[in-house]
């Protein structure tokens, strides 16, 4: 195996000045290696790949005269499917090829286009191929540096939750075995006898008989260092997309701000691979890396976040001391003057017993992309027809010998982006079984087989699985709330003039997105009548500020007897 990935060039006639480029920038972390024409591209990544080499990407020259780049990146997944495909477009021929370069990247013939650089220091090119090694390096390479360190046994259910959590929030992690030299000086820390998995994390705590609750509280301090006597101006309960923007906007405007999160920061979004219809992002993002990002941007204001422990409930502030809500989790407890609810939801559960007593042992809950890479040549099943369980099989085929998606509808068009629909047909490792449900699964300790029942004729057939990812939809965590939390039918919570009549308050509804308790606002996927996107949730994140400033005056005109 050689130490450093590869990045191949294929060039025609500007070869010269494409490797140039990268050579310059590259090859110290890189092994740039060059061919010219697509036949001697596809040939040198098929004697890559036979030499075990990885490839991280494929950058080729859009004229290579024997084929254009977008004949050749369409090839390319056949060869090494895990590789960053990008064309290089010289200047002078952009604009009569930028239509076919946004149609094949619409297909997903290629990940983007850009155009070769025309002078030094161009900064936009290698912004577009950064963000590209970057997810490589993130999804498909280990991170060479860092930061935690996690010991257990093969298999071992609680680690592989470590691990997802680690990936979810972009902590780089080493994966360890007893046996391994490296886990000696971790286990030596941890004490003799210390039960596995150990944990030792980037604080230089050394945790034992770890579980995700406990790695995710050592990540960012624990709610017992909340500060008794304490009351924050907005308290925010859950941090998805909703949570972070209002964090972000609560904490660049002077707010006290605190982030209460039970799992994952970035909630169920962090947990997508790629979302490619994210304004501002013509790339795509990742969930991890817009996660990771917003939650430097908030903290960066002053935003604190404390997670690992659920919130189990809110006693709000009595008619004589309004600005008193409380906030608590197991054995702590916030007070607020305003509370922010983004708790967002949770997957439906499949409810199939031989399924359930498989979670963490081959069944997932959500994307999982930590199990990405032991998914290699493996056969993967989907369920769910949303974006997430979308983007989570295009991921999954990358490394998986198959993905089949499993849907009980008609077709994937009815509850997924077009976008995800056209991507999942031209990837030839993914099929869709529509009207088709698991009945039933299980293996020696770890899921081998389900059974599928096709819904229309009834028929039943029995197929050998070595994974199974469920994205079912969603479903509203909201038992906790107080009852004078208002909510449909469903669970999800209601605010403005969606709230039954008879709780508005002088015959005036609440804010538009204030529940029915005064002070007590709801936004993102929590809330009744949201689009349940990531860019719905943000912006209402944001568009709860205004509201929260208003009640704070009201809350200061009273004081002050205004």
């Amino acid at each position: 195996m050689h130490d450093r990935p590869v990045i191949l060039l294929v060039g025609g006639a500007h070869a010269d000045v494409m490797e140039q480029e990268f050579r310059a920038r590259y090859d110290r972390d890189y092994r740039v290696e060059a061919a010219v024409g697509a036949e001697a591209g596809l040939e040198r990544a098929r004697e890559l790949v036979a030499d075990k080499a990885q490839i991280a990407m494929v950058a080729a020259e859009h004229g290579l005269g024997d084929a254009s780049a977008v004949e050749l990146l369409h090839q390319v997944p056949a060869v090494v499917a895990t590789a960053r495909r990008i064309a290089l477009v010289p200047f002078e021929i952009f604009g009569e090829t930028v239509g076919e370069l946004r149609a094949a990247a619409l297909r997903r013939d290629m990940d983007t286009f850009v155009l070769l650089p025309r002078g030094p220091r161009d900064e936009e090119f290698h912004t577009a191929l950064i963000e590209l090694l970057s997810d490589w390096n993130w999804s498909v390479g280990r991170p060479v540096v860092t930061v935690t360190d996690v010991v257990a046994e093969p298999k071992d259910r609680d680690a592989a939750a470590i691990r997802d959590l680690l990936e979810r929030l972009g902590f780089p992690y080493r994966s360890l075995t007893p046996a391994d030299d490296a886990a000696a000086a971790v286990l030596e820390a941890a004490g003799p006898g210390a039960e596995l998995p150990v944990v030792s994390t980037h604080t230089g705590r050394v945790l034992t008989a770890a579980t995700p609750a406990a790695v995710n509280e050592a990540m960012y301090g624990g709610f017992d260092s909340i500060p008794d006597g304490v009351i924050a101006d907005v308290a925010i309960v859950g941090a998805g997309p909703a949570g972070l923007a209002a964090a972000v906007y609560a904490a660049s405007e002077g707010l006290a701000t605190v982030v209460i999160e039970r799992d994952a920061i970035g909630g169920q979004a962090g947990s997508s691979s790629m979302i490619r219809n994210y304004l501002g992002f013509p790339r795509g993002i990742s969930g991890m890396r817009l996660a990771q990002r917003s939650r430097i941007q908030a903290g960066r204001f002053g935003a604190q976040f404390f997670s690992g422990r659920p919130a189990i409930r809110i006693e709000p502030g009595p008619p004589d001391e309004p600005e008193h809500h409380h906030v608590h989790v197991p054995g702590a407890q916030l007070c607020a003057r305003t509370v922010v609810l983004s708790n967002g939801v949770t997957y439906r559960r499949l409810g199939v017993p031989g399924i359930e007593d498989l979670v963490s042992a081959g069944v997932y809950y959500g994307a999982a992309t930590s199990m990405a890479r032991e998914m290699q040549d493996r056969d993967v099943y989907v369920v769910g027809g949303g974006n997430s369980a979308g983007q989570a099989a295009v991921h999954l085929a990358k490394f998986a010998g198959g993905v089949t998606i499993l849907v009980r509808r008609d077709s994937l068009a009815e509850t997924m982006s077009d976008y995800l629909v056209r991507e999942i047909e031209a990837t030839p490792t993914i099929q869709v079984r529509t009207r088709t449900v698991v009945v039933d699964g299980g293996g020696d300790g770890w899921l081998r087989w389900l059974l599928l029942e096709d819904l229309d004729t009834g028929e039943r057939t029995k197929t050998t699985a070595d994974a199974l990812f469920c994205l079912l939809g969603a479903e509203p965590d909201c038992t906790w709330l107080p009852e004078g939390v208002a909510r449909d039918a469903r669970g999800f919570v209601l605010t403005g003039r969606d709230v039954p009549r008879e709780a508005w308050a002088d015959g005036r509804p609440p804010a538009s997105l204030e529940t029915t308790v005064p002070g007590v606002f709801a936004v993102g996927d929590v809330r009744a009548g949201s689009m349940k996107r990531v860019a719905s949730a943000s912006g209402e994140g944001a568009s709860v500020l205004p509201l929260v400033h208003a009640h704070l005056a009201r809350l200061r005109a009273r004081e002050f007897g205004a």
